[in-house]
């Protein structure tokens, strides 16, 4: 019976975590008709962890990045100041479509990246990513949290 009733409870369990995993905060996905990816993603979501971003980082591991999420849609600036290896900047808007693509950012660079139109969320990846994936104009970020806790179509 003890052997019944833990099998049980480790066929919810894997049940249950399967069913979300494109829910967890660490992970952003894009998907497309190129196909789907994955990235663990540090989150710069106030005012002092979108200033700093990826400064100061010799490298990053292939499917990692950094999410940036604002409070509300806005035209959005980057540089690449103090940062030490090239990046892909993706720009998407509130809901989750990609608007714009910067490749392969120059370290150190102070141009101005400026999105296109405004913008709630942008990705950053190592450069030469969104080449490397075709990512493109119908390319969709999903994440869990999308700002001021809401959930994105995919989490409920």
């Amino acid at each position: 019976m003890r052997y019944l009733v833990v099998t049980a409870v480790v066929g919810v369990f894997i049940a249950v975590g399967g069913a979300r995993a494109e829910c967890y905060v660490d992970y952003a996905y894009l998907s497309g008709p190129w196909g789907k990816a994955r990235f663990h993603v540090e989150v710069a979501n106030s005012d002092n962890t979108r200033a700093k971003g990826l400064m100061g980082r010799d490298s990053l591991l292939k499917f990692s990045g950094m999410i940036f999420i604002y409070d509300s849609p806005q035209i959005v600036s980057f540089w690449m100041k103090n940062t030490l290896i090239p990046l892909d900047l993706l720009y998407f808007k509130s809901d989750g479509t990609l608007l714009d693509i910067h490749e392969n950012a120059v370290p150190g660079s102070l141009e101005a990246l400026i999105s296109s139109g405004p913008v709630q969320f942008v990705l950053e990846i190592n450069g030469g990513m969104a080449k490397d994936l075709n990512l493109n104009q119908d390319t969709v970020l999903s994440f869990a949290n999308l700002g001021n806790d809401k959930k994105n179509v995919l989490c409920g």
